[in-house]
């Protein structure tokens, strides 16, 4: 992350957004032919990986650990509004594609990037340190919000199926946005020292000088165009997902892989982002960016999709099912296990990464 946010305005990144723009006016509300949606796919990959990077820009500027925050706050805005977007046209068949993607994004988090990272720390100094206190905080309130979203809905009878009374969708809505707000105030104002990097030997880094944080022009320009590159990336997803579900239909896979294949192009960038931060020994910014987006994810989708509800039709579906129930419950264990002592080493990695290839293939072949 640092390494991208020392440079200057990179010419891509600030080409990127416009042109994206331009071409979602180009083609809005049009049926378009195969070429034309791989242009368009192309575009959409740019302008998710521009907005990450100005993301990063105003990452650095504001320091750790609001650098994670606005990071992951950047990549969910992205996904609640593809989500949204891909709901107001799907009906009934797009009644699981929050809960879909939501859980694919802490999937993908939790066992994933997690796992991943914890690898590379562990490769790199035989043990990845961070810091228990803060990781503890951020699992627990990603365990609380999973629970209440994703869990609890299977159970209810209010309604026949996994689903939320209207009742209960307005008091889980409320529920992760306080969650939400009350971590962001704990990690950024009371609790600081505990999301950040540590030392081998347990010492927090309170300065990072790896490079200087860019100029106050910079990371306003770097704003401006973050917010372009979130309009181009929710009209030009608009226009590729028909496509995207009738080539998962044409592969004979589940309707849930489309929840997959978002939550993997919106992570990407910041999967990157973090093992590039565990390289250079901040496995704690790692984490943070990990457990921040799988936080922010369900925080702010379940809100935003109560929200939708108002206008969109259809059935809206919460609630895992058993084999995903299961996935859910070894995370939680197997993360308490990673995080309380506050050092990892390959074999941590390697459990989240088994569980993670678990969930792909599940997903694919239930």
């Amino acid at each position: 992350m640092i390494r991208l946010a020392r440079l200057p305005l990179d010419r891509w990144s600030a080409l990127l957004p416009p042109l994206a723009l331009v071409l979602l006016a180009l083609t809005w509300g049009r049926s378009l032919p195969a070429w034309l949606v791989a242009v368009v796919a192309c575009f959409l990959a740019g302008a998710v990986l521009a907005a990450v990077h100005h993301a990063e820009v105003v990452a650095h500027r504001v320091g750790e650990p609001f650098g994670s925050l606005v990071l992951a706050v950047a990549v969910t805005v992205i996904e609640v509004a593809l989500i949204v977007t891909l709901m107001s046209d799907g009906g009934d068949k797009s009644a699981s594609l929050a809960r879909d993607t939501v859980f694919a994004a802490v999937m993908i988090t939790c066992n994933g990037i997690v796992g991943l990272c914890l690898l590379v720390g562990a490769l790199r100094r035989r043990l990845a340190v961070f810091n228990a206190e803060g990781t503890v905080t951020a699992f627990a309130t990603v365990t609380t919000l999973a629970g209440l979203s994703l869990a609890l809905p299977t159970f209810t009878t209010s309604k026949p199926g996994p689903e939320f009374s209207p009742a209960q969708l307005i008091f889980a809505a409320i529920a992760s946005v306080f969650l939400y707000g009350l971590f962001v105030a704990t990690q950024t104002v009371r609790h600081r020292d505990y999301f950040l990097p540590v030392t081998q030997q347990g010492e927090v880094m309170r300065d990072d000088d790896h490079a200087n944080p860019p100029s106050a022009r910079t990371a306003w320009t770097s704003v401006a165009l973050l917010g372009v590159a979130l309009v181009a990336v929710v009209g030009l997803a608009k226009g590729v997902s028909p496509t995207i579900e009738r080539g998962v239909a044409a592969a004979g896979l589940p309707a849930s892989v489309v929840g997959v294949v978002i939550a993997l192009l919106v992570l990407l960038p910041e999967t990157i982002a973090a093992v590039r931060a565990a390289r250079r020994d901040r496995v704690q910014t790692s984490l943070n960016l990990a457990l921040g987006s799988a936080m922010a994810s369900i925080g702010l989708t379940i809100p935003a999709v109560a929200l939708a509800t108002i206008w969109l039709s259809g059935p809206l579906v919460l609630g895992l099912g058993a084999s995903h129930m299961v996935l859910l419950a070894l995370t939680v264990t197997v993360g308490i296990l990673t995080v309380v002592p506050g050092r990892a080493t390959l074999m941590q990695g390697g459990l989240h990464l088994s569980l993670f290839a678990a969930y792909i293939v599940l997903a694919v072949s239930p």
